[in-house]
């Protein structure tokens, strides 16, 4: 009998302990994160908007390796999202990046939000790796050159040809 009130008497501490306890949850802020538009170039400006209530206070930022830190604007109203009008570095390289938001002195990245293409070189037929060498525009050079003594030679006969 003595048993059976020392185990009542566990069973409720433990239960009065687990009501007042708090409870332990993951933070879930900001909830999603979305960057406009999601392929850029190099120097390009982005949108980024940043969606919770977390990232509405003062001091919210994001981030990335593509560009600076930036401060968050709250967009007010009972909305719960920011946004952030980022420049990507001139010398970012191409690739997919991941955009870091920082909100209560807590981190959260949102991986592969965007990609950076790289620029096109400009030139003889604004390639950079394929195309015509200095040797094929020579060669074709003097083809159309041959071409138009050959035609010019060939006016000039039948000119003559004409006072026969």
């Amino acid at each position: 009998m003595r048993t059976l009130r020392v185990l009542a008497a566990t069973g409720a501490a433990v239960a009065l302990l687990g009501f007042t306890a708090p409870t332990a949850a993951a933070w879930d802020q900001p909830t999603s994160v979305s960057v406009l538009p999601s392929v850029i170039a190099r120097g390009g400006q982005l949108q980024i908007t940043v969606t919770g209530s977390a990232c509405t206070l003062a001091g919210s930022t994001v981030s990335s390796n593509a560009f600076p830190t930036t401060p968050l604007v709250s967009q007010g109203g009972s909305g719960n999202t920011s946004t952030a009008k980022v420049t990507v570095n001139a010398n970012a390289a191409p690739g997919a990046y991941s955009v870091t938001t920082t909100c209560e002195g807590r981190a959260k990245t949102f991986t592969n939000a965007f990609t950076v293409i790289g620029g096109v070189r400009g030139g003889i037929g604004g390639s950079s790796s394929t195309g015509a060498t200095p040797t094929d525009m020579a060669i074709g050079g003097g083809l159309v050159a041959a071409a138009v003594v050959g035609g010019g030679v060939f006016w000039m006969r039948r000119r003559s040809e004409k006072r026969i």
